[in-house]
């Protein structure tokens, strides 16, 4: 999803060091995705879950520390097939009656290799994990674009249901955030 004009980690690192992205950012929704990907059937069918709600805000000081937090609903999955997505909203996985947001606190963001590397903290169905990953980010027209592929295992949230060894553990969590001054 990224243009191109991704940035290089060097380049990046400038423009934090050099405080032109000094300030507060808001996560625009309407340019944004936020995905699952996993497979089902035995890992024989590809599986794609869509987000339509979330938000958050980031703050970059003039020194280039890079703070913030990005909510998601976990109850507007849609996956297209309402009976699957309320089984995921149910207490066998998301369980969104008691947990109904994953919640990503971010520590630190630093260049690293051809972008960035994200650190913080995830919590999902009311299990914390620490969580670090690697993201691509692009700033075009004013903007600032982190687009990211993060690994999951849904065992470490203590989501474990699985009839009969149909539903894999593992799957991707696929973001395309765009970031807005404030």
């Amino acid at each position: 999803m990224a243009p191109s004009g991704q940035l290089t980690s060097s380049a990046l690192q400038a423009l934090l060091q050099g405080g032109e992205l000094a300030g507060s950012w808001t996560l625009d929704a309407a340019k944004s995705e936020v995905r699952l990907t996993t497979r089902h059937t035995w890992g024989l069918l590809p599986l794609t879950g869509f987000f339509r709600q979330f938000s958050g805000s980031g703050t970059i000081t003039p020194t280039g520390g890079v703070t913030g937090v990005f909510t998601v609903a976990a109850g507007s999955i849609d996956t297209k097939n309402p009976k699957r997505d309320n089984h995921l909203r149910s207490a066998d996985f998301f369980n969104v009656d008691r947990h109904p947001d994953f919640t990503l606190a971010v520590d630190a963001v630093t260049p690293a290799d051809d972008g960035v590397r994200v650190t913080g903290g995830i919590t999902i169905a009311g299990q914390a994990r620490p969580l670090s990953f690697d993201a691509q980010v692009c700033t075009p027209d004013g903007e600032v674009w982190l687009d990211a592929e993060v690994p999951y295992n849904r065992a470490d949230f203590g989501m474990t249901w699985n009839m009969m060894g149909m539903a894999p553990m593992k799957g991707t969590i696929v973001i395309h955030a765009v970031f807005t001054r404030q």
